[in-house]
């Protein structure tokens, strides 16, 4: 089975609909920036748990 997940793809996704409401008024520029920020840090710890080999145990 594979698994088509596509982390920048979402991270586009979802700065998008970040920007949106931004430009529609409905956040403000510090919660902007504080969204941007835990979007990104989302991210990265999505990267760490994505980078890496998988593997069986050969008991299986």
């Amino acid at each position: 089975m594979t698994y088509n997940f596509d982390p920048d793809k979402w991270h586009k996704n979802e700065l998008y609909l970040i920007q949106s409401k931004l430009k529609t008024g409905k956040i403000t520029q510090n919660e902007y920036d504080e969204a941007v920020e835990i979007l990104d840090n989302k991210l990265e710890e999505m990267w760490e748990r994505l980078d890496g080999t998988y593997q069986i145990n050969s008991d299986n």
